[in-house]
């Protein structure tokens, strides 16, 4: 597994930080692993159907 430093708004850390806090998941990068999987199955979801959708959402 490879590390990687990002950037993410406080408020979505905050977010992610009460995900962790109740127990949905076990810690931050599990939250934001399993983000990415959501995204890439999304992709590759709207690739099938040629749907293309932005991920610039806040």
């Amino acid at each position: 597994m490879e590390r990687v430093t990002l950037r993410i708004p406080k408020q979505q850390i905050d977010e992610v930080e009460r995900m962790v806090d109740t127990g949905e998941f076990p810690n931050r990068s599990e939250a934001i692993r399993s983000a990415v999987r959501e995204m890439l199955n999304e992709h590759e979801d709207s690739d099938r159907s040629n749907d293309r959708r932005g991920w610039a959402k806040v």
